[in-house]
């Protein structure tokens, strides 16, 4: 998983992408802000589509850290970050 910022018409988003272990786009999350709350949802939009997975790598952002983490959900206690 990872996130990027591009520009929609002049402001900037947030792109979060997931990846499978083949390196397939598996999901994609556009948004304005770039903190816990999206990633969260991202994750669970993820999860709904295409099951749990077995591992999630990470960058060091904050926000996808704490969305994994600061879980409260049964579903989140599955991962393991990697750095």
């Amino acid at each position: 998983m990872d996130e990027t910022y591009i520009k929609v018409k002049g402001c900037d988003h947030y792109l979060y992408r997931a990846v499978d272990k083949e390196g397939k786009k598996v999901d994609f999350f556009l948004t304005q802000k770039r903190d816990t709350k999206a990633a969260k949802a991202f994750f669970r939009k993820a999860i709904r589509q295409y099951g749990q997975p077995v591992k999630v790598a990470i960058d060091k952002s904050g926000s996808n850290t704490s969305a994994l983490s600061g879980a409260t959900t049964p579903w989140e206690y599955f991962y393991s970050l990697t750095a």
